[in-house]
């Protein structure tokens, strides 16, 4: 190797190729300095376009119909990416002249040091790394973290986890945070769930027209699901200080399962409708207020009387 490279080395300057260390058999110059930049901003280039690549390719192959049909491939990419990343880097390092086995020597010695402070950023690491090839949370998957983050997955890198929220912002979680933490995925598995949407009526309003607006409010909703068991319901679930409390129960799909805030809104809009139209009265607080006989004295600030009220 020596001699394939004496060569070219020759050519440079001397301060480039004059070696001020030396870890085993390799002797560290600038110059080799230089070739490792080289070689690992190459050996990024080569493995994002090789990400692209199978990307592009599970788009053609993907099913318009459902978002998840191109995690695997997603997944995939990205382990290739950082293999032939890792690959690229490796074989460069030995074409240089590097001698792995003392830089192994050196890196872990090295890593005993910045393992401790680096705790954190290896096990994001190792974390992303469970959720591509475990895939229970994949992108497209709409989520909901212990945090409070709520939005639909954009990216899984191998540190963090992009997530973005329905009103396009994006947060960067950290993967340990994923697979540490509590997750619930609306979007696993079935596109249906079931929602429940709680609203009250006065006291004294027939239940059977309160069911009847509520099932009518749900059918008038694009992406309400009915049949096969899983027909909206009104429950009658409390008696509140000021109404009678019932819950519209409806099974909804996916694409009013990740927009929960505006989904809500929109049930509320339609009950609210079919109850006016049935002339039912949705109830305000109110307190019934019983005064004994007697007098009552009203003190008014910075006057010099009182008032008494019998």
């Amino acid at each position: 190797m020596d001699e394939i490279l004496s060569e070219p080395m020759a050519l440079l300057p001397h301060w480039l190729t004059e070696p001020f260390l030396r870890i085993g058999q390799t002797e560290i110059s600038i110059g080799r300095l230089l070739g490792i930049a080289v070689i690992l901003i190459l050996a990024w280039w080569v493995s994002t376009q090789v990400e692209h690549v199978l990307q592009r390719l599970a788009n053609r192959m993907a099913d318009p119909d459902d978002p998840g049909s191109t995690a695997g491939a997603y997944a995939f990419s990205r382990v290739a990416r950082y293999s032939v990343w890792i690959l690229a880097t490796i074989i460069g390092l030995t074409s240089l002249g590097f001698d792995l086995t003392s830089l192994a020597i050196l890196g872990g010695a090295i890593g005993v040091g910045l393992g401790i402070g680096l705790q954190g950023f290896f096990g994001n690491l190792f974390a992303g790394l469970v959720l591509l090839f475990e895939r229970s949370i994949k992108v497209g998957d709409f989520v909901d973290l212990q945090s409070g983050v709520m939005g639909r997955v954009s990216e899984i890198s191998m540190r963090y986890t992009r997530i973005t929220t329905n009103d396009s912002v994006d947060i960067f979680v950290p993967n340990a945070e994923l697979t540490g933490g509590r997750v619930i995925n609306w979007s696993y598995g079935e596109n249906a769930r079931r929602i429940h949407v709680p609203f009250g009526v006065a006291y004294g309003t027939d239940k059977d027209k309160v069911r009847e607006a509520g099932i009518e409010a749900a059918l008038a909703i694009d992406g309400t699901i009915s049949g096969g068991g899983r027909e909206p319901d009104v429950w009658l679930v409390g008696f509140g200080d000021n109404s009678l409390n019932f819950e519209l129960v409806v099974w909804v799909s996916l694409k009013l399962l990740v927009a929960p805030g505006r989904t809500q809104a929109r049930y509320l809009w339609a009950i609210e409708t079919e109850l006016g139209k049935r002339g039912i009265e949705i109830p305000f607080p109110q307190r019934d207020l019983h005064l004994r006989s007697g007098t009552l004295k009203i003190e008014r600030p910075g006057a010099s009387e009182s008032v008494s009220v019998d």
